[in-house]
């Protein structure tokens, strides 16, 4: 498709290295594409980045009628500029808006618009390794009505932020609380859908536990006795030598580190296991000394060690809250492979 490019008149001072953080910062430009019954998906542009001129009446204003996905843009030490897996992400954007009776644009079209957005900000990829680009690919719901049904029109846009470490910790272990009074997601619901409501319904306890001095919260089942994902991760737990996560149930958002992680763990002929896990049987193996490891997986940290679980007034401490040699090795992989000191031998990368 043909998309035309309308440049800012007023560049934005991009940040220095350590300023970064995540998500504060925001690219000059912005992709657009509209889908209306009458003309299918339409208008696709890039433009200054810029406020949206939406309806009160909207849509998703009213019936939460969104989605949302993430991925990365990384600068290699050639100076390539790459992708990680952009083609789960696209495939994972349709299967949500399936599920939440949305058009969606084909993964062709989602991929074109975001590899031409990168192309144009191109320069705000973060040349230094644990930096990156940071690609925020979003569908919304724009018809203007009151009545609960699925909206007729939607916009799909892509936003751009260059980024540092997810968590202020870095790549140091991170405290988990176990939550036990909220759940994140039930059966049936939208918990393997990257809906803005998902992350609505867990500003809560994800507030609690950071008054408490966590990172993040360990989520359970809605029977409240097993292991679901914790917050912005999915999550690993190695015990006995056995690497053990939970098997997505309908629940769990299918993350796309997750299944990436759980490919290298096989092709290095490790035990890698996914199945229903109880809280009980951690609980267990830690009171044993047999929990090893700990670690989150997801676009934003990559891999994320855990170093304690506050779980009611107890604190249990994981690898003596110490990076654990598989999540640094994990880690490793997977930067490396992003940041091209390894060749792409899984064809996992997608160059700009």
């Amino acid at each position: 498709m043909s998309i035309p490019v309308e440049k800012t008149s007023k560049p934005k001072i991009h940040p220095a290295p350590d300023q970064l953080g995540f998500g504060q910062f925001f690219t000059d430009h912005m992709f657009l594409m509209e889908y209306s019954e009458a003309k299918g998906w339409h208008n696709p542009r890039i433009t200054p980045y810029q406020p949206l001129p939406i309806d009160p009446g909207a849509c998703v204003l009213h019936y939460g009628q969104a989605l949302f996905e993430g991925m990365k843009a990384f600068s290699q030490k050639n100076d390539d500029v790459v992708l990680f897996r952009p083609q789960y992400n696209c495939q994972r954007l349709i299967t949500g808006a399936t599920r939440l009776c949305m058009q969606a644009p084909p993964a062709d079209l989602m991929l074109e618009g975001i590899q031409a957005l990168v192309r144009t900000d191109q320069a705000w990829v973060p040349k230094f390794q644990g930096g990156a680009l940071y690609i925020r690919p979003t569908l919304i719901a724009t018809e203007a009505f009151l009545g609960v049904r699925p909206s007729k029109n939607y916009l799909f846009y892509v936003i751009l932020s260059p980024v540092g470490s997810y968590y202020k910790e870095g790549l140091n272990p991170i405290s988990i609380w176990v939550e036990e009074k909220y759940i994140r997601a039930a059966p049936g619901g939208l918990g393997a859908t990257k809906a803005g409501a998902n992350y609505a319904s867990s500003l809560l306890a994800a507030q609690e536990a950071k008054k408490k001095g966590c990172a993040q919260v360990l989520w359970l089942d809605v029977t409240h006795e097993h292991i679901e994902e914790v917050g912005t991760m999915n999550v690993f737990f190695k015990i006995d030598d056995q690497i053990l996560t939970p098997s997505l149930n309908g629940s769990i958002l299918a993350g796309g580190t997750r299944d990436s992680v759980i490919q290298v763990l096989k092709s290095w002929n490790l035990p890698v296991i996914e199945r229903r896990l109880s809280l009980a049987e951690i609980l267990e193996a830690h009171s044993q000394g047999r929990l090893q490891e700990a670690f989150g997986t997801g676009t934003a940290a990559v891999i994320s060690p855990i170093g304690e679980f506050q779980y009611r007034d107890r604190a249990l401490i994981v690898n003596g809250r110490a990076i654990g040699p598989l999540a640094q090795k994990l880690y490793k992989e997977f930067t490396d492979l992003q940041y091209g000191e390894k060749p792409d031998t899984r064809q996992w990368l997608m160059k700009i």
